[in-house]
Formats: structure tokens, C-alpha cells, sequence
């Protein structure tokens, strides 16, 4: 009889803790579902569907078929990852309606295609009049919204989850992008808006991002920065304040670049060792700083004539670039004179190109393979590392970047790495 009573109260307790958890209760799913079939009607008939479950994250859904038009009316693409504190960002890709691939699937949606397996959240809790979120097809979306406006009204499936909460949306997002290979940068971004809006606050207060502007899901040229190198110019500023100026000479100063498409560990350590990163003032005063060389850089190619090469008026988001600058400011973050020197280069006097880019594709080693186009083509830790000398020497000696600045700063390099192999041997 007491062995029973442990039984029992060892069950209470696992109960008690699952409510903890946040799990949502079978009854409260078969209220949504029931709500869910008296408003989309879909072709199955109610006794034929049945609740399922990914095992992976415990989310719940159906699958069904709905009318074009039923579809049409009731959902949205315009779906926020995080609708209660982060609800102006997205996490859908945009679309790309000049893509070949798109053209084709509004031709096949016109002649009666059936597309199968949307990926749609149902919820009332944010815009109650499309309570059908589409997660994962907006292209096939908005190809069944071109042939219902032309009277093809054909059933369609969807996969539809049920009360998810913020870490099963992003999981949804995930493997629904996937399926149509998902950007680097989209899965950062999304990763990035679920721990939080921080990052894309601080860029947007030190002019990295515009106002309301969110991070790139795929970089181009003359678009907004990513994630990866928000968090590659952050993590390179505290690792560069970590650096003896006096001892530059002697240490290893290669620039990192902070991993995409995939979660990064050091970021949340960084973030964990500065609880107050996003105030620190020095922080702040380099972004700025670093923006506005972007600028001056933009502004110097701004209708050029002849036109210039496509990548020197986006030189300095170059990912050897943009983490050596940071890093370089970090070490100097103490010596107001160098500083100074360092944020001039976004103003410097006598050339209208602050990176002279023509220079630095002058730049080359002896080692360098015979397919190398100059300093700043590649990203690579050697090409980090020249960059750190470079910023480096210049701001020491007060020179602007040249053809000379160039030739010495990737000779130190090569001299520094020599004499770093020396002492490991040692």
C-alpha cells in the first residue's frame, strides 16, 4: 500500500513539473483545432483528423486541405517570428519575383497545380483577422493568391501547428526554410531575434542599420549588414581591448570571423563575460565610426565615371576588413592620440577613396598564389591579419593608407608569423 501512495505522488510531481514547462495541455489543443475546422472548413472531413506531434519539440499539428479561396481569405505572409516584443521583424524571406523558378510555379497554380505541404501556424493571438500564418511557402502562397484572382480555386495542402510558443516557431522556421535552402544570414537573423532585439537595436543607434531597418537574410552589395558581421566587428573590439598596444609586435593580433549558418557559442559567452556591452561608450563612439567609413566609402564611388570595380565602393564591409579595423580600435580603445589617427581614415585628406582600394589590390606577397587579386579580395585569417597591421601601422604612424602603408604592413605580417613559429618551435 505505501509503495502505491510513492508511485502516485512520484507521478503528481512529474505532472506538476510538465505544467511547469509550459506544455500546452491536450485539452486546451482540442479547443484551438475545434475552433480551427469551424472556421477553414477543410476537405477532410473532422472524424478523418487527427492531432500529431514532432517529438523533436513537442509541437502539435494537423494536416489538411483547404480551397485556394478559403486559404486566400483566412492567411498571411506577413508573419513575425516574435509578435509580443519584436513584432515589426520578420523572419520569411522576401519575395524574389523575378526568380525563374517563381514564374513557373504561378504558370503551373494557373493551370490547376496542386501544392501540398504549406507550413502555416493557426493563431488568434496577433492579427486575428488572418489567423492562418504562413511559416514556410510564401512563394507557393503567393502563386495560389495570382490563380484565385483568375478563378482557379483548387484544394492545396498544408501542414497547420497549433499553439506554439517562441522556440517551436523559430524550430518551424527553420526546418520550413530549409527545405528551400535557407540563407546563412536568414538563420542568423532568426536566431538572432530570438535571443533578443539588442544586437539590431545597438546597429541601428550607431548607424549600421537605419531606423526600423533589419538584418539582411542574404548580403548583396549595397545592402544591409548581416548578423555575422554585427557580431564579427563586437566580438573583435573586446578581443582587440584585451591587447597590450605595446606588445602588438609580439602577439598574434589575426582578426576572427565570427561562424554563419550555425549557433554560435563564443557570441553567447562574449555576451555573458559583458553584461553591459550594449552601453559600453567606447563600443558605441567605434560603430559610428565604422559607419561612417562605410559612408565615405559609398560616397567616394557614388557616380563615378568610369565605373569602378563592383567591390571597392563596399570595401570596407569586406569580412578582412571590418573585423581588423574593430579589433585595431579595441587595442587603441585607451590611447585617444592613435584613436583619433585611426577613426581619420573615414576623413582623410587628399583622396575622395578613404580605403584606397586601388592600392590595396596592388598588394601582394611573394608566397601569394599567382591567382591572388591584392589585399582585400579574399577573407582568409592571412588576409585578417595583414589587415591588422595595416590599421595598425597606420594609426602609429599617422599615415594614410598607400601603396607603401600596404607593402609594409604585409611585410610585418610575415615577419611577425615567422618569428611566432620561431618561438612555438622553441
Amino acid at each position: 500500500m505505501a509503495k502505491k501512495k510513492k508511485v502516485a505522488k512520484r507521478t503528481t510531481k512529474k505532472a506538476s513539473l510538465k505544467k511547469k514547462s509550459g506544455a500546452v495541455s491536450q485539452v486546451a489543443l482540442r479547443q484551438e483545432l475545434k475552433k480551427f475546422l469551424a472556421l477553414a472548413e477543410p476537405f477532410e472531413n473532422s472524424e478523418h483528423l487527427s492531432l500529431l506531434t514532432d517529438k523533436r519539440t513537442n509541437a502539435s499539428y494537423l494536416q489538411c486541405h483547404l480551397r485556394a479561396s478559403d486559404l486566400i481569405r483566412l492567411a498571411t505572409i506577413d508573419v513575425p517570428l516574435d509578435p509580443d516584443e519584436q513584432s515589426e521583424y520578420r523572419a520569411n524571406r522576401e519575395i524574389l519575383a523575378d526568380h525563374t523558378a517563381f514564374r513557373k510555379m504561378k504558370d503551373d497554380a494557373l493551370n490547376g497545380r496542386t501544392f501540398s505541404d504549406i507550413v502555416c501556424e493557426y493563431t488568434t493571438e496577433f492579427d486575428s483577422e488572418h489567423p492562418i500564418k504562413i511559416i514556410g511557402g510564401q512563394h507557393r502562397y503567393e502563386a495560389i493568391r495570382a490563380a484565385v484572382d483568375s478563378d482557379v480555386n483548387e484544394y492545396h495542402g498544408l501542414k497547420i501547428y497549433l499553439k506554439l510558443n517562441k522556440k517551436q516557431r523559430l524550430d518551424v522556421q527553420l526546418i520550413s526554410n530549409t527545405n528551400i535552402a535557407v540563407s546563412s544570414d536568414l538563420f542568423d537573423r532568426m536566431q538572432e531575434t530570438v535571443g533578443g532585439p539588442e544586437l539590431r537595436v545597438w546597429c541601428q543607434n550607431v548607424d549600421l542599420l537605419s531606423d526600423g531597418q533589419d538584418f539582411t537574410d542574404k548580403h548583396q552589395r549595397g545592402g544591409p549588414i548581416s548578423v555575422q558581421m554585427a557580431r564579427t566587428f563586437i566580438t573583435n573590439y573586446f578581443r582587440g581591448k584585451k591587447i597590450n598596444a605595446v606588445q602588438f609586435n609580439s602577439l598574434n593580433t589575426t582578426p576572427q570571423k565570427c561562424p554563419s549558418g550555425q549557433h554560435d557559442s563564443d557570441w553567447d559567452q562574449l555576451k555573458i563575460e559583458y553584461p553591459d556591452l550594449w552601453s559600453d561608450e567606447g563600443l558605441i563612439v567605434a560603430g559610428k565610426e565604422f559607419a561612417k567609413l562605410i559612408k565615405a566609402q559609398r560616397s567616394a564611388f557614388k557616380d563615378k565615371k568610369p565605373k569602378p570595380k563592383p567591390d571597392f565602393p563596399e570595401k570596407a564591409l569586406n569580412m578582412a576588413i571590418l573585423p581588423a579595423w574593430a579589433l585595431v580600435a579595441g587595442i587603441l580603445h585607451d590611447n585617444p592620440e592613435r584613436l583619433k589617427r585611426h577613426y581619420g581614415l573615414a576623413k582623410a585628406k587628399g583622396t575622395n577613396d578613404p580605403l584606397n582600394a586601388a592600392a590595396l589590390a596592388k598588394g601582394h606577397h611573394k608566397t601569394d598564389p599567382d591567382n591572388y587579386r591584392g589585399l582585400g579580395s579574399r577573407t582568409d585569417p592571412k588576409e585578417r591579419g595583414r589587415f591588422a597591421e595595416l590599421f595598425f601601422h597606420c594609426a602609429e604612424k599617422n599615415r594614410q593608407i598607400t601603396k607603401q602603408t600596404v607593402d609594409i604592413a604585409i611585410a610585418k605580417y610575415h615577419a611577425k608569423q615567422a618569428q611566432l613559429e620561431v618561438e612555438k618551435l622553441e
